[in-house]
């Protein structure tokens, strides 16, 4: 277990809590995409605004299989929803869409309405859940590797920053995380895990609620929930637990470029994220995630082909003695490459498929998201063709960036 702390505490909690709008108006909410694309242009995420396209568009035809995204796109019936609201789209939420996805998805998962807030997809939530929970005196406690975006909320609220390593079958150590500071404000839980696409049992999940420390809460962050069988955590909201649990829409159903996700928790916590913020939702994403939810059959359908897929690279990947980490059951999953990851994503990039980053825990290995069967033949070719030759050598400069880039993670 590592632990890391950015900057010496200057604000107490009661000062800090007062400058909380000031704090959200100054702090980088990061996602996927800023991520991904900060590992291909080698600028560090707190520093990118995405305005418009990225500065390095890919050239047509490229495979992009970098940013966990879903190639299938909305379903039909939320392309028809879009459409439906589009001339409505005039007026804020002239027809209440927003309040119906939210009492559509609590009546749908044995949930209270104010036990749901709507929000621009799940980043801004976790990013408001970290900074209401953590301080300088409350700890951000986090699995690694993990999702990044909340260690960058952790540093906004100059909270110690707490990484846990990964079991040997690569799903959270929760025992060491609990034990891992008795002063920790959040304890956060990617399930399944970004980017090994692993899975933390319900019982772990459970054991980490009855023994974290007193005052902490726990971050479940299942954006990619739907892609697996396993059972989510949301029964645990509804019987009052301290969590919090994200979804988004961005994933299964297609939709991160509409953006659409949920905090999901008792009232009181939910309250603790308000002072932080929320932007009116747009009424596009509203109708589009709400028809998703209402579209019969969707969710195992898109399961089903995703998985399937998954199946057929992994398989592939171990018939050609390429080594898979963990047992990946989402949307992507991890490679040891066995040389420096960083070349081979370059290597990748310059034939044209784009696959994602390494995380500082382990620099062999590349993260691959799942893309269409077409896209990842092509990867197949690709991967093949780029370990076989040479490693590529990277630039003193490149590594240069990255490792200032890699030291604020």
């Amino acid at each position: 277990m590592t632990k890391q702390t950015f900057g010496e505490p200057a604000l107490g909690r009661r000062s800090f809590l007062r400058g909380a709008a000031f704090v959200a108006a100054a702090a980088p909410i990061l996602t996927e995409t800023h991520l991904a694309l900060a590992a291909e242009t080698k600028a560090p995420p707190s520093g990118m605004a995405l305005h418009g396209q990225s500065p390095n568009v890919p050239p047509p035809g490229s495979v992009l299989i970098n940013a966990n995204e879903n190639p299938l796109g909305p379903s039909k019936a939320a392309l028809e929803a879009i459409a439906r609201v589009a001339p409505l789209a005039g007026r804020y939420d002239l027809n209440g869409e927003t309040d119906l996805l939210a009492r559509t998805f609590a009546a749908q998962s044995g949930l209270k309405p104010e036990n749901v807030t709507v929000y621009a997809g799940s980043s801004e939530p976790l990013h408001y859940s970290v900074l209401a929970f953590t301080s300088p005196s409350k700890s951000f406690v986090t699995a690694d590797p993990s999702y990044e975006a909340g260690m960058y909320a952790a540093m906004t609220s100059r909270a110690k920053i707490v990484k846990v390593p990964l079991t040997a079958d690569c799903a959270h150590d929760v025992k060491a995380m609990v034990a891992a500071d008795p002063n920790a404000g959040v304890i956060y839980i990617c399930n399944p895990n970004n980017p090994t696409g692993t899975l933390t049992t319900k019982q772990d999940i459970v054991w980490a609620l009855e023994n974290k420390p007193a005052g902490a809460i726990l971050l479940v962050d299942e954006a990619y929930i739907h892609l697996t069988d396993a059972p989510d955590t949301l029964d645990l909201v509804a019987a009052g637990k301290d969590l919090i649990v994200l979804r988004t829409f961005s994933k299964i159903y297609g939709m991160a470029g509409i953006r659409c996700g949920f905090a999901v928790a008792r009232p009181d916590l939910l309250a603790k994220l308000a002072p932080f913020g929320q932007n009116a939702m747009p009424v596009t994403a509203s109708a589009a995630a709400r028809a998703s939810l209402e579209e019969p059959g969707l969710v195992a359908t898109r399961k089903k082909i995703i998985g399937d897929t998954r199946r057929d690279t992994l398989g592939w990947l171990k018939a050609n003695g390429f080594k898979v980490i963990g047992d990946p059951r989402t949307n992507c999953f991890m490679i040891d490459t066995g040389r420096e990851g960083r070349g081979v994503i370059a290597a990748m990039k310059a034939k044209g498929v784009y696959i994602g980053r390494t995380w500082p825990i382990w620099p062999n290995a590349v993260r691959v998201s799942v893309g269409t069967p077409e896209e990842m033949a092509k990867f197949k070719v690709a991967f093949k063709e780029v370990m076989a030759a040479k490693p590529m050598a990277l630039g003193d400069h490149v590594q240069h960036a990255e490792l200032n880039y890699y030291a604020t993670l």
